[in-house]
């Protein structure tokens, strides 16, 4: 005995309910003895299949014992060596002797129900590969597949298998059906020979399902099923990839999103049956979270009852395991349900073993670990009393037998008394069903009585009368969710908002730019908190409703776990998007997947700031943060997919230097960017690449790319607007700028303004030694002195300018205007110009001012006060309503969160606040201007 034998690994026994059938099983393998003979008598005792298997493999069990897995290795090594004439008995005697093996180690305990599932998986994987490659050889030696060789036998002439449902899970049972889905990459053939390949092709389907399942004396392998295809009543058993891709981009349901979860390429053309399932992806895995997903799978097992007549109470006698209450299926579907609830957006749960589903779904937090564990452990235990069922008649059934003598029957093959059995299965089936049926219909645990009393308040009819007629509520399937679900809460929470009927109309605009409402409404009725956010938001904030009413795709980020966690950091975030982009197969993919982030996290921020857990000035360094993050990820992507055409970037590549409120590290909600692109061609003159350019062509184009990649409007939207019209002579100059011309125009041609926005410039993204390169002459060059005079003469002069084009909307308008946001920051790059400050922020500039002589301390301080207060205003102000406010417009949601921001009692209080501010910081920039200016 070694410790690779069955007698050493022996953890149980089964019981032989026939003795003298027992007997005879044991007298059929002499050599056996002690519990090894014990564990064949149990089994042929209890099973007229295993005893049938043990007569006729009696002569190589002995030895097969002695290393189980060694035996099943060889068995399938003998497999693959049968000649062709010898396939079809050869296949049957190996079914034989793999189901004998992994029934004795199942029943011994030697093996766990993976193992035990998994032999059996891949000796279906072998038997599909070699039947289905015997006949794609006799075809090809026919020239019945046109243009097809013998070298085109190993990958079947571009005929794939998909393993489906427990075969692509490595789940198979004792006596499953295999479920199949046959396809072939038809761009292996020519046109013209289609058809001709196409028949070819499916006659090899067709007698590869016969050569397995076909009943002769020496057995069966597998029964095939084949209907788990497209559109089974109409199409062949064989169809071309591209066909199959069309119905399930068009046509395709959540039952075969579900099945597909499965999938697996698991004979024939691997490679290419890998790349269709790669390009079904967005079909099974969507984008946003898909809790639309529960109701679909609620309806299945709903119709799976009704059809299979399973939907009875728990009775153990005649209870189906697998469709019954609380059976396999209830703890396959919960899985599933979850994955395709969440797998688009996290890759990890696109696993196809239940098992490891659960454990994945619980590591990512979407299901207690607690509800995992057990939820796995009935599992496991339910499909061992599965495997015991069918192990007696090797009959495809999943049902308990109805009589005591057929329990105890299933009593003895598992080393158990009927008593003991019966109620363990009861006490299982109940907590299944009770675990998940609240998952898939919560309304059958009932309300909870406060939330069952309607809204106290009458909301105005005519905005609930127009509802129905909004896109999203005009499927009857979105309108029925939403009246019987979400509306009441909805209404609800609205009653118990500061004012009611001024947040109804918050919500109504929300509703009426809605695309869509199943997927939304989904999400409300299994998170229902969310509805507490969105009450919230559009109770405060017009803009960021209108925002999600376009966008509502980011609610996935509040689902995910660490919404409210603390900021990461630009690195952090940047390396997430870089991990993103690079899991996307195609440029196009790739932009869709960065605008979907950046939403999320922008949408992020917004939520935070409303919420008070930032304040403004933090807000506008997270979106600062966000909008580096999205540059420095996108550029090598944009790179990458200019080089295939026109080769690498010549010379030292190029950087790109941020701008204005970008360069300064603080944005608002809606802020465009403000962008130069810097190239050093060291002495490059063309490109390398298949369509070489010239390097000033080169750049100029690939800079268009990137500006593409940032403000195309995809199918997600756009991700900023950019300006380029501070780069060097304006629009009139170059897209892009060599280091040399950049450096040449700011030391001889540049205006004043151009050295003022250069305090505030940050390269953001790009190589960096020419980074290094930029940021030294920067500083080189607001080091050197400056003629004071000069510098506030085109300060004053701007100031000018700006209030010609511009004046200010009025009081909440912090930005624009004489002492406000805009006019400080100008001062601030006076003083920064002035001082030789290095440092981009207003403080640093104003600390400059006051170094060079302009201000003295208290004028700025007092600036810099003034400052704060109106950016935080003008932070809130962009929030609320996405451009300037006004007293009507403003609310009492943005009152009450403009006056948290600004940390004023009242919205009177923060208006005297303002006016007072605006002046007095207008006169000290006055003044400092006139007097400054005086040589």
């Amino acid at each position: 005995m070694t410790d690779r034998s069955l007698s050493a690994r022996l953890a149980r026994l089964p019981r032989p309910f026939d003795p003298e059938l027992g007997t005879e099983a044991r007298a059929a393998v002499p050599a056996l003895s002690g519990d090894v003979a014990a564990l064949i008598e149990g089994a042929g005792g209890s099973s007229p299949y295993l005893l049938s298997l043990i007569r006729r493999e009696s002569d190589w069990l002995a030895a097969a014992l002695d290393d189980p897995e060694a035996a099943f290795a060889a068995v399938l090594d003998e497999a693959r060596a049968l000649p062709p004439d010898q396939l079809k008995p050869g296949l049957r005697q190996a079914k034989r002797r793999v189901a004998l093996l992994t029934a004795l180690a199942d029943l011994a305990g030697a093996w766990a129900l993976e193992q035990v599932t998994g032999a059996l998986t891949d000796f279906a994987d072998l038997a599909c590969d070699l039947a289905l490659k015997a006949e794609i050889a006799t075809l090809i030696r026919r020239r019945k597949l046109p243009g097809m060789t013998e070298d085109d036998v190993a990958t079947a002439a571009g005929l794939t298998v998909l393993a489906m449902g427990k075969m692509g899970a490595h789940e198979l049972n004792y006596s499953s059906d295999i479920d199949l889905i046959c396809l072939f990459d038809e761009t292996r053939y020519d046109p013209d020979d289609f058809h001709e390949a196409r028949s070819g092709l499916i006659r090899a389907t067709r007698n590869m399902c016969a050569a397995l399942g076909d009943k002769t004396a020496d057995g069966y392998v597998f029964r095939t099923d084949l209907r788990l295809r497209p559109d089974p009543a109409v199409t062949p058993v064989c169809m071309a990839m591209a066909a199959a891709e069309t119905y399930y981009e068009s046509l395709g349901r959540t039952w075969e999103r579900a099945a597909y979860i499965k999938a697996r390429a698991c004979a024939g053309d691997i490679e290419a049956g890998q790349r269709f399932l790669d390009t079904l992806r967005p079909f099974v895995w969507r984008k946003h979270l898909d809790f639309a997903a529960i109701q679909d799978a609620h309806d299945m097992r709903l119709r799976i009852r009704e059809n299979k007549g399973t939907g009875g109470p728990i009775s153990v006698p005649g209870h189906d395991l697998k469709l019954g209450r609380g059976g396999i299926r209830e703890i396959e579907f919960f899985t599933q349900t979850r994955q395709l609830i969440a797998g688009g957006r996290d890759r990890d749960l696109r696993v196809r073993g239940t098992v490891e589903g659960l454990r994945v779904l619980a590591d990512k937090d979407w299901v207690p670990w607690d509800v995992a564990q057990r939820l796995t452990d009935h599992y496991r235990a339910l499909r061992e009393a599965e495997h015991r069922v069918q192990m007696v008649h090797d009959a495809q059934t999943h049902k308990i037998p109805s009589s005591p003598e057929g329990i105890e029957r299933i009593a003895c093959l598992m080393g158990r008394s009927s008593d003991d059995l019966v109620a363990e299965l009861k006490d299982r089936l109940t907590e299944v069903h009770e675990m998940t049926e609240g998952f898939f219909a919560p309304d059958a645990r009932g309300r909870a009585p406060e939330e069952a009393e309607p809204a106290e308040i009458e909301f105005d009819a005519s905005v609930l009368a127009r509802w129905p007629t909004y896109p999203a509520l005009r499927s009857q399937r979105a309108a029925q969710l939403f009246e019987t679900r979400i509306k009441p809460e909805l209404l609800r929470r609205l009653a118990r908002t500061a004012k009611p009927e001024e947040a109804l109309v918050a919500l109504d605009g929300f509703l009426s730019g809605l695309p869509a409402g199943v997927q939304l409404f989904s999400l409300f009725e299994a998170n229902p908190h969310l509805i507490d956010l969105l009450v919230d938001i559009v109770g405060t904030s017009p803009a960021l409703a209108g925002y999600l009413s376009r966008n509502s795709g980011v609610f996935d980020a509040v689902i995910g776990g660490d919404f409210f966690s603390d900021w990461p950091g630009m690195e952090a975030l940047r390396g997430e998007l870089a991990a993103a982009l690079e899991a996307e197969s195609d440029y196009e993919t790739q932009l869709d997947a960065a605008r979907r982030w950046a939403k999320e996290w922008h949408f992020r921020i917004g939520v935070h700031h409303l919420r008070g857990l930032i304040d403004g000035r933090t807000a506008a360094g997270q979106y600062a943060d966000l909008a580096e993050a999205v540059i420095r990820a996108l550029l090598p992507v944009v790179i990458a997919q200019f080089s295939r055409r026109h080769g690498p970037p010549p010379g030292r590549g190029l950087a790109v230097l941020g701008m204005g409120s970008l360069g300064a590290g603080r944005l608002t909600s809606t802020s465009d960017l403000d962008l130069i692109v810097i190239y050093d061609p060291a002495g490059a003159e063309m490109s390398d690449g298949k369509r070489p350019l010239p390097v000033r062509q080169y750049y100029a184009r690939l800079t268009q790319a990137l500006i593409t990649a940032i403000t195309a409007p995809t199918a997600q939207g756009r991700l900023y607007e950019v300006d380029m019209r501070l780069r060097p002579s304006g629009t009139q100059g170059p897209v892009a700028t060599s280091l040399a011309s950049f450096m040449h125009y700011q030391q001889n041609e540049a205006w004043v303004w151009e050295h003022l926005a250069l305090t505030r410039a940050r390269v953001v993204a790009g190589m960096d030694d020419l980074a290094a390169d930029i940021e030294a002459f920067r500083r080189d060059l607001l080091s050197r002195p400056q003629d004071r005079a000069r510098v506030l003469e085109a300060v004053a002069d701007m100031r000018g300018r700006i209030a010609e084009a511009k004046t200010p909307s009025g009081v909440w308008d912090a930005k624009t205007g004489p002492g406000r946001v805009q006019d400080i920051e100008l001062a601030a790059q006076a003083g920064a110009l002035l001082g030789g400050v290095i440092g981009r922020g207003v403080e640093d500039g104003l600390q400059g001012a006051v170094a060079s002589g302009w201000l003295d301390v208290a004028d700025a301080t007092m600036l810099g006060d003034c400052y704060r207060l109106f950016w935080a205003v003008h932070m809130a102000a962009r929030l609320i309503s996405g451009k300037g406010l006004d007293s009507a417009s403003i609310g009492e949601g943005g009152a009450a969160f403009l006056c948290r921001a600004t940390e004023h009692e009242t919205v009177e209080d923060l208006r005297s606040a303002l006016e007072d501010g605006y002046a007095r910081a207008a006169g000290v920039i006055d003044a400092a201007l006139a007097g400054g200016r005086v040589t």
